[in-house]
């Protein structure tokens, strides 16, 4: 781990030495550079906007309703033309309830000029709908109901979360490590300022092949072909004497986990989302709301165990 770290900071240390030596030989190009960057690195950091929800059902393999949320989202590239594949991103399907009512929820983002296109043209918004629908039976196995209808909100949950959903579907470390381990050159870095396109120091792209013609184009990673197992967790609420709620405790044992480092936590007012990669998930709606500033957590090494404390708002 040290020596993997000191190769990495030798990387980015020579890196930097490269734009020094750009920004003396070039001050032009430097200065596009960097507001590549910038732009790329907004476009990074921009949260999905809701643009519709649907309703449908989901006939198999389980019964159940499904909320679909399409939402545009900076992150996701524009088809390079009509004929080329239209990018999206899939996030995990997520069951979550209310009262006595089970559903299933699934966020998909598309590009938002993509989205924009079809505002007033009712049929490459179906087209786009049905696309969406097509490629969540083919990815999750799932069988749909071919009906569906526009729900009078654009959005079931919270943006917050579907962003932590569709970014873990986007993000790929074995790609990002890859791209770190290429040796940049003065002369690479200068030719992207007259192509920008191909170079993305924040957000990788796809290549495209021109061979294959397709419909859709997914933005995803490796990581969700890994089957992870819940693990097994006792959640509390605390009350004071007149039974109003104080906070809730979630203990979370995680066999095999030796390090606070390996555990991914997502906290949000109404859910909360625990990942160890290629091992562990477990997501859950909160029976209260709580405040995420406020929030700790702690890992108990002897017992594998992870606590989270959340004052309730």
């Amino acid at each position: 781990m040290e020596s993997s770290s000191k190769g990495l900071l030798t990387q980015v240390t020579q890196f930097w030495n490269l734009l020094d030596d750009l920004a003396e030989s070039n001050p032009e190009g430097y200065e596009k550079f960097i507001q590549q960057q910038l732009k790329e690195g907004e476009q990074l950091c921009a949260a999905p906007e809701p643009w519709l929800c649907l309703q449908t059902r989901i006939l198999k393999p389980k019964e159940k309703i499904l909320f679909i949320n399409l939402c545009q989202w900076k992150r996701i590239p524009a088809p390079q033309s009509n004929t080329h594949p239209v990018p999206l991103s899939i996030g995990r399907p997520e069951d979550r309830s209310e009262t006595s009512d089970v559903y299933t929820v699934i966020d998909v983002a598309y590009n938002p000029d993509v989205l924009q296109a079809a505002e007033k043209d009712q049929v490459k918004k179906d087209q786009l709908i049905q696309m969406a629908m097509k490629y969540i039976e083919e990815k999750l196995q799932f069988t749909l109901s071919h009906s569906y209808s526009i729900t009078n909100f654009r959005i079931k949950g919270s943006i917050q979360r579907m962003k932590q959903n569709l970014l873990r579907m986007q993000t790929d470390p074995t790609d990002l490590r890859e791209k770190m381990k290429k040796e940049l050159t003065l002369e690479q870095i200068s030719s992207t300022v007259s192509n920008p396109d191909d170079f993305q120091l924040l957000l990788p792209k796809d290549e495209v092949s021109s061979k294959t013609r397709c419909l859709i184009e997914e933005i995803s990673s490796t990581e969700s072909q890994v089957e992870m197992k819940e693990p097994a967790y006792e959640l509390k609420i605390v009350a004071d004497q007149n039974e109003k709620p104080l906070k809730i405790e979630i203990k979370v044992e995680l066999p095999g986990i030796n390090s606070a480092s390996l555990c991914d936590l997502s906290v949000s007012e109404d859910d909360l989302l625990i990942e160890v990669p290629e091992k562990y998930r477990l997501y859950l709606n909160l029976p209260e709301s709580v405040d995420t500033e406020m929030t700790t957590a702690k890992f108990i090494k002897e017992k594998a165990t992870l606590i989270i404390i959340m004052p309730v708002v």
